[in-house]
């Protein structure tokens, strides 16, 4: 199905305009809020059955791919996150903290997907999974006090829900598919290497549905977003692929690298936004907004790399 993969990006933009259609209609929005973590969960699931686990573990010795990834995220990512809210959000804080909060955290879902369609490790993705999850966890609410001084904090029981039906929930539901298969190659089927990035496509549809009108109330925050995130994206591109270079890592890990680097973990963090700040619409909005920008982002830089790493 290499017509899939030619014109993915197409039905991802598709999928956005899609979805804000879809918000205009009545009741659309609470349906379709309820529709985003079984989709996602899917999603992933799919994407963890076409990965051998026995990669996975070996993954963990990739010591260079793990620091340098960690470094880029947790270490320099944060401090440019707050570098770009001085620069271009200076008198804005609800504002600075929604950027804030989408850029310093890692994607844990669809990342797999765009690194997939990249032809990157995904195994190797995969590894470093569990543990941007748990620091993202962990740090962002030190991020929060240390640039905004805000003692804010999350809702355990909410962020657990998410965790569990988007990640732990699919991984060990793929873990058993492939145990009763007796460890098949599954990724070898065309269908099945593209039921994941459908499944994208429907629960993308399903979270602009679900926030769009909010997005249609405010539609200036856009551009004023829209900079500071092309300011990131292009930086951080440049960073991981001089890192990659610079650690010599291998053309497919180097993919990696840098989709873990750009993609971020939008409904993660709305999901602790909601929690966290609910009187203030203005910093979950900002993570409504993001895809918008990120989504084109990955599926353009998914086709770079496919050409830097045919070159």
């Amino acid at each position: 199905m290499q017509w899939f993969e030619r014109l993915y990006k197409f039905f991802i933009l598709g999928a956005v305009g899609a979805g804000l259609i879809l918000s205009q209609l009545d009741r659309a929005g609470p349906f379709a809020e309820n529709l985003i973590l079984p989709l996602l969960a899917l999603m992933i699931y799919l994407t963890f059955l076409q990965i051998p686990f026995k990669d996975v573990k070996a993954s963990f010795q990739n010591k260079t791919f793990s620091i340098s990834s960690l470094l880029i995220n947790f270490v320099w990512t944060p401090f440019f996150a707050w570098l770009l809210t001085i620069i271009f959000l200076p008198d804005q804080p609800a504002l600075a903290i929604g950027l804030i909060m989408l850029l310093v955290t890692p994607c844990t879902d669809w990342y797999l997907i765009f690194t997939g369609v990249a032809k990157g490790n995904t195994a190797l993705s995969a590894a470093i999974l569990p543990l941007n999850l748990i620091l993202q966890i962990v740090l962002l609410p030190v991020y929060l006090f240390i640039f905004f001084g805000s003692g804010e904090t999350v809702e355990a029981a909410y962020l657990v829900e998410g965790i569990v039906w988007v990640l732990l929930v699919p991984l060990v539901f793929a873990m058993l598919t492939k145990k009763l298969l007796k460890d098949k190659p599954l990724g070898e089927s065309d269908l099945l290497q593209n039921l994941p990035t459908a499944f994208l496509v429907f629960a993308i549809i399903a979270m602009f549905a679900a926030q769009g009108n909010m997005l249609f109330a405010n539609t200036g925050i856009f551009l004023q977003i829209l900079w500071p995130l092309a300011v990131f994206f292009i930086v951080n591109f440049l960073i991981s692929q001089k890192t990659g270079q610079f650690c010599r890592l291998p053309a497919e890990d180097r993919v990696s690298l840098t989709m873990t680097t750009l993609a971020r973990n939008s409904p993660l963090a709305l999901a602790i936004a909601v929690a966290a700040f609910p009187n203030e619409p203005l910093i979950p909005l900002i993570l409504v907004i993001g895809p918008l920008i990120e989504l084109p982002v990955l599926a353009l830089v998914s086709r770079i790399m496919l050409k830097l790493s045919s070159t």
